[in-house]
Protein backbone atom coordinates (compact mmCIF):
# COMPACT_ATOMS: atom_id res chain seq x y z
CA UNK A 1 0.00 0.00 0.00
CA UNK A 2 1.55 3.47 -1.43
CA UNK A 3 1.85 6.05 1.76
CA UNK A 4 0.41 9.27 0.49
CA UNK A 5 1.86 12.55 2.52
CA UNK A 6 -0.12 15.70 2.52
CA UNK A 7 1.52 18.24 4.15
CA UNK A 8 -0.65 21.33 4.79
CA UNK A 9 -3.02 18.99 6.29
CA UNK A 10 -5.51 21.59 7.61
CA UNK A 11 -5.32 24.35 4.99
CA UNK A 12 -7.77 24.70 2.18
CA UNK A 13 -6.52 22.19 -0.24
CA UNK A 14 -5.40 19.62 2.70
CA UNK A 15 -8.70 19.66 4.17
CA UNK A 16 -10.43 19.11 0.87
CA UNK A 17 -8.22 15.77 0.30
CA UNK A 18 -9.17 14.41 3.44
CA UNK A 19 -12.43 14.45 2.58
CA UNK A 20 -11.46 13.08 -1.16
CA UNK A 21 -9.33 10.84 0.61
CA UNK A 22 -11.74 8.24 2.40
CA UNK A 23 -12.85 7.28 -1.03
CA UNK A 24 -9.44 6.02 -1.67
CA UNK A 25 -8.63 3.26 0.71
CA UNK A 26 -6.19 2.26 -1.31
CA UNK A 27 -3.67 4.74 -0.20
CA UNK A 28 -2.34 5.16 3.52
CA UNK A 29 -2.86 8.61 3.94
CA UNK A 30 -0.73 10.46 6.35
CA UNK A 31 -2.22 14.43 6.75
CA UNK A 32 0.59 16.38 7.95
CA UNK A 33 -0.15 19.62 9.78
CA UNK A 34 2.57 21.99 11.21
CA UNK A 35 3.62 19.47 13.73
CA UNK A 36 4.30 16.71 11.76
CA UNK A 37 5.99 18.22 8.93
CA UNK A 38 7.54 21.67 10.14
CA UNK A 39 8.13 23.22 6.98
CA UNK A 40 9.87 26.57 9.34
CA UNK A 41 12.92 23.95 10.65
CA UNK A 42 14.71 22.69 8.10
CA UNK A 43 16.65 20.46 10.41
CA UNK A 44 13.65 19.19 12.01
CA UNK A 45 11.88 18.30 8.58
CA UNK A 46 14.82 16.21 7.52
CA UNK A 47 14.31 13.92 10.25
CA UNK A 48 9.99 13.99 10.04
CA UNK A 49 10.43 13.32 6.12
CA UNK A 50 12.82 10.27 7.34
CA UNK A 51 9.86 9.06 9.77
CA UNK A 52 7.60 8.89 7.66
CA UNK A 53 9.00 7.31 4.51
CA UNK A 54 6.38 8.74 2.27
CA UNK A 55 6.02 6.82 -1.52
CA UNK A 56 3.77 10.01 -2.74
CA UNK A 57 4.00 13.86 -1.37
CA UNK A 58 1.32 16.18 -2.02
CA UNK A 59 2.80 19.66 -0.73
CA UNK A 60 0.16 21.85 0.07
CA UNK A 61 1.54 23.51 3.09
CA UNK A 62 2.77 26.99 2.36
CA UNK A 63 3.57 30.10 3.92
CA UNK A 64 0.15 32.22 2.29
CA UNK A 65 -0.15 35.17 4.38
CA UNK A 66 1.00 37.36 1.29
CA UNK A 67 0.73 41.07 3.42
CA UNK A 68 2.66 39.86 6.01
CA UNK A 69 5.69 38.45 3.84
CA UNK A 70 6.46 41.51 2.82
CA UNK A 71 7.71 42.30 6.81
CA UNK A 72 8.53 38.04 7.15
CA UNK A 73 10.56 37.47 4.05
CA UNK A 74 13.12 35.36 5.61
CA UNK A 75 10.11 33.64 7.23
CA UNK A 76 8.17 33.32 4.03
CA UNK A 77 11.59 31.54 2.09
CA UNK A 78 12.35 29.51 4.81
CA UNK A 79 8.80 27.78 4.06
CA UNK A 80 8.03 28.48 0.40
CA UNK A 81 11.16 28.09 -1.13
CA UNK A 82 13.81 26.22 1.59
CA UNK A 83 11.68 23.71 2.66
CA UNK A 84 10.48 22.63 -0.70
CA UNK A 85 14.22 22.24 -1.90
CA UNK A 86 14.66 19.90 0.90
CA UNK A 87 11.59 17.76 0.05
CA UNK A 88 12.47 18.28 -3.43
CA UNK A 89 16.02 16.70 -3.02
CA UNK A 90 14.50 14.24 -0.38
CA UNK A 91 11.91 12.69 -2.88
CA UNK A 92 14.75 12.68 -5.67
CA UNK A 93 16.60 10.35 -3.48
CA UNK A 94 14.32 8.60 -1.86
CA UNK A 95 12.07 7.84 -5.79
CA UNK A 96 9.44 9.58 -4.16
CA UNK A 97 6.53 11.09 -6.52
CA UNK A 98 6.09 14.35 -5.63
CA UNK A 99 3.86 16.98 -6.30
CA UNK A 100 3.80 20.70 -4.90
CA UNK A 101 0.92 23.34 -5.27
CA UNK A 102 2.62 26.78 -6.63
CA UNK A 103 0.48 30.27 -7.49
CA UNK A 104 -0.38 32.47 -10.31
CA UNK A 105 1.65 35.02 -7.86
CA UNK A 106 4.57 33.90 -9.96
CA UNK A 107 3.35 36.79 -12.48
CA UNK A 108 3.78 40.13 -12.85
CA UNK A 109 -0.10 40.80 -14.13
CA UNK A 110 0.77 42.78 -17.42
CA UNK A 111 -0.31 39.87 -19.96
CA UNK A 112 -3.60 40.54 -21.32
CA UNK A 113 -4.17 36.86 -22.64
CA UNK A 114 -4.11 33.80 -20.15
CA UNK A 115 -0.90 33.08 -18.99
CA UNK A 116 0.47 29.23 -20.41
CA UNK A 117 2.93 27.18 -17.97
CA UNK A 118 5.82 28.95 -20.06
CA UNK A 119 4.74 32.23 -19.92
CA UNK A 120 7.67 35.14 -18.24
CA UNK A 121 7.63 34.94 -14.50
CA UNK A 122 8.44 38.42 -12.35
CA UNK A 123 6.35 38.39 -9.48
CA UNK A 124 5.70 41.85 -7.65
CA UNK A 125 5.79 40.92 -4.08
CA UNK A 126 7.66 38.52 -1.69
CA UNK A 127 4.98 35.88 -1.79
CA UNK A 128 5.25 35.36 -5.38
CA UNK A 129 8.86 35.55 -4.99
CA UNK A 130 9.36 32.89 -2.53
CA UNK A 131 6.67 30.41 -4.42
CA UNK A 132 8.98 31.00 -7.49
CA UNK A 133 12.00 30.63 -5.92
CA UNK A 134 10.67 27.00 -4.40
CA UNK A 135 9.26 25.96 -7.69
CA UNK A 136 12.95 26.93 -9.28
CA UNK A 137 14.55 24.69 -6.62
CA UNK A 138 11.81 21.69 -6.98
CA UNK A 139 12.35 21.15 -10.74
CA UNK A 140 16.52 21.96 -10.01
CA UNK A 141 16.25 19.03 -7.47
CA UNK A 142 14.32 16.83 -8.55
CA UNK A 143 13.15 17.12 -12.58
CA UNK A 144 10.26 14.63 -12.22
CA UNK A 145 8.20 16.54 -9.79
CA UNK A 146 4.86 18.42 -10.88
CA UNK A 147 4.38 21.88 -10.33
CA UNK A 148 0.31 22.95 -9.86
CA UNK A 149 0.08 26.74 -9.89
CA UNK A 150 -3.22 27.80 -8.88
CA UNK A 151 -5.07 31.27 -7.89
CA UNK A 152 -7.79 32.91 -5.91
CA UNK A 153 -8.53 29.39 -3.53
CA UNK A 154 -11.03 28.97 -2.00
CA UNK A 155 -13.50 26.25 -0.11
CA UNK A 156 -15.56 25.55 2.60
CA UNK A 157 -12.42 25.06 5.29
CA UNK A 158 -10.04 27.94 6.47
CA UNK A 159 -10.44 31.73 5.52
CA UNK A 160 -10.78 32.76 1.93
CA UNK A 161 -12.54 35.64 -0.27
CA UNK A 162 -15.99 33.91 -0.52
CA UNK A 163 -16.30 32.84 3.48
CA UNK A 164 -15.48 36.93 3.85
CA UNK A 165 -18.02 37.91 1.57
CA UNK A 166 -20.51 36.16 3.02
CA UNK A 167 -19.89 37.51 6.38
CA UNK A 168 -19.47 41.40 4.89
CA UNK A 169 -22.80 40.59 3.03
CA UNK A 170 -24.78 39.62 6.07
CA UNK A 171 -23.28 42.28 8.49
CA UNK A 172 -23.32 45.44 6.03
CA UNK A 173 -25.60 47.73 3.88
CA UNK A 174 -22.50 48.05 1.57
CA UNK A 175 -19.46 47.17 0.26
CA UNK A 176 -16.49 47.88 -1.86
CA UNK A 177 -14.38 45.28 -4.10
CA UNK A 178 -11.63 45.34 -6.02
CA UNK A 179 -12.86 45.83 -9.96
CA UNK A 180 -9.62 45.94 -11.87
CA UNK A 181 -7.78 42.76 -10.82
CA UNK A 182 -8.84 39.85 -13.50
CA UNK A 183 -8.34 35.60 -13.03
CA UNK A 184 -10.57 32.71 -12.17
CA UNK A 185 -11.18 31.24 -8.84
CA UNK A 186 -10.12 27.90 -7.84
CA UNK A 187 -12.74 25.95 -5.52
CA UNK A 188 -10.46 23.67 -3.79
CA UNK A 189 -12.57 20.68 -3.94
CA UNK A 190 -11.92 20.57 -7.66
CA UNK A 191 -8.19 21.25 -7.41
CA UNK A 192 -8.40 18.33 -5.02
CA UNK A 193 -9.90 16.42 -7.59
CA UNK A 194 -7.38 17.10 -10.55
CA UNK A 195 -4.58 16.07 -7.86
CA UNK A 196 -5.55 12.76 -7.48
CA UNK A 197 -6.72 12.00 -11.18
CA UNK A 198 -3.03 12.59 -11.28
CA UNK A 199 -1.73 10.21 -9.05
CA UNK A 200 -4.00 7.67 -10.07
CA UNK A 201 -3.45 7.80 -13.52
CA UNK A 202 -1.52 5.44 -15.55
CA UNK A 203 0.96 8.55 -16.54
CA UNK A 204 2.99 10.40 -14.82
CA UNK A 205 4.09 14.23 -16.63
CA UNK A 206 6.53 16.04 -14.77
CA UNK A 207 6.57 19.81 -14.93
CA UNK A 208 4.33 22.90 -14.37
CA UNK A 209 0.76 22.65 -15.13
CA UNK A 210 -2.00 25.69 -14.56
CA UNK A 211 -5.48 24.85 -13.06
CA UNK A 212 -8.26 26.99 -11.58
CA UNK A 213 -12.06 27.25 -12.71
CA UNK A 214 -12.82 28.51 -15.93
CA UNK A 215 -14.14 31.86 -16.62
CA UNK A 216 -12.44 35.34 -16.60
CA UNK A 217 -13.54 37.62 -13.91
CA UNK A 218 -12.84 40.68 -11.85
CA UNK A 219 -12.93 39.82 -8.21
CA UNK A 220 -15.30 42.28 -8.04
CA UNK A 221 -17.31 40.12 -10.55
CA UNK A 222 -16.66 37.46 -8.19
CA UNK A 223 -18.12 39.19 -5.12
CA UNK A 224 -21.23 39.98 -7.52
CA UNK A 225 -21.82 35.99 -7.99
CA UNK A 226 -21.48 35.65 -3.97
CA UNK A 227 -24.15 37.95 -3.65
CA UNK A 228 -26.45 36.33 -6.03
CA UNK A 229 -26.19 32.82 -4.94
CA UNK A 230 -26.31 33.97 -1.17
CA UNK A 231 -29.48 36.30 -1.82
CA UNK A 232 -27.91 39.49 -0.29
CA UNK A 233 -29.45 42.87 0.25
CA UNK A 234 -26.00 44.30 0.69
CA UNK A 235 -24.43 46.85 -2.25
CA UNK A 236 -21.41 45.95 -3.42
CA UNK A 237 -19.70 48.77 -5.04
CA UNK A 238 -16.49 48.49 -7.58
CA UNK A 239 -13.48 49.95 -7.39
CA UNK A 240 -10.01 50.74 -8.30
CA UNK A 241 -6.93 48.93 -6.61
CA UNK A 242 -5.14 52.60 -6.02
CA UNK A 243 -8.42 53.13 -3.69
CA UNK A 244 -7.69 49.99 -1.60
CA UNK A 245 -3.92 49.99 -1.10
CA UNK A 246 -2.34 46.80 0.44
CA UNK A 247 1.59 46.49 1.67
CA UNK A 248 1.81 43.87 -0.83
CA UNK A 249 1.10 44.16 -5.03
CA UNK A 250 -1.24 42.14 -6.52
CA UNK A 251 -1.21 40.88 -10.40
CA UNK A 252 -3.78 42.83 -12.39
CA UNK A 253 -4.18 39.93 -14.59
CA UNK A 254 -3.51 36.22 -13.48
CA UNK A 255 -5.97 34.37 -15.69
CA UNK A 256 -4.43 30.91 -16.09
CA UNK A 257 -4.71 28.58 -19.61
CA UNK A 258 -5.50 25.34 -18.13
CA UNK A 259 -4.93 23.63 -21.67
CA UNK A 260 -1.93 21.52 -21.00
CA UNK A 261 -3.31 19.55 -17.51
CA UNK A 262 -6.65 19.26 -19.54
CA UNK A 263 -5.27 17.28 -22.54
CA UNK A 264 -2.77 15.36 -20.51
CA UNK A 265 -4.70 14.11 -17.37
CA UNK A 266 -8.14 14.28 -19.22
CA UNK A 267 -9.76 16.83 -17.23
CA UNK A 268 -12.93 18.30 -17.18
CA UNK A 269 -12.65 21.53 -15.47
CA UNK A 270 -15.99 22.99 -14.06
CA UNK A 271 -16.70 26.59 -14.91
CA UNK A 272 -16.14 29.00 -11.42
CA UNK A 273 -20.60 29.56 -10.85
CA UNK A 274 -20.99 26.03 -11.15
CA UNK A 275 -18.52 24.76 -8.29
CA UNK A 276 -19.63 27.93 -6.29
CA UNK A 277 -22.64 26.73 -6.45
CA UNK A 278 -21.54 23.35 -4.70
CA UNK A 279 -20.02 25.49 -1.84
CA UNK A 280 -23.12 27.25 -1.18
CA UNK A 281 -25.52 23.86 -1.39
Amino acid sequence: MKKVLVTGANGQLGSELAVLSKNYPKYQWVFADRAKITLNDLNILQIQLKEIQPDIILSCGAYTAVDKAETEKELAFTVNHLAIELIAKYTAKNNVSLIHVSTDYVFDGSSSIALSEDSETNPINVYGESKLAGETACLKENPNSIIIRTSWVYSKFGNNFVKTMQRLMQERDEISVVNDQVGSPTYAADLAIAIINIIESSKWVPGIYNFSNEGEISWYEFALAIKDLGNYKCNVEGIPTSAYPTPAKRPKFSLLNKEKIKVIYNLDIPNYKESLIKMFV
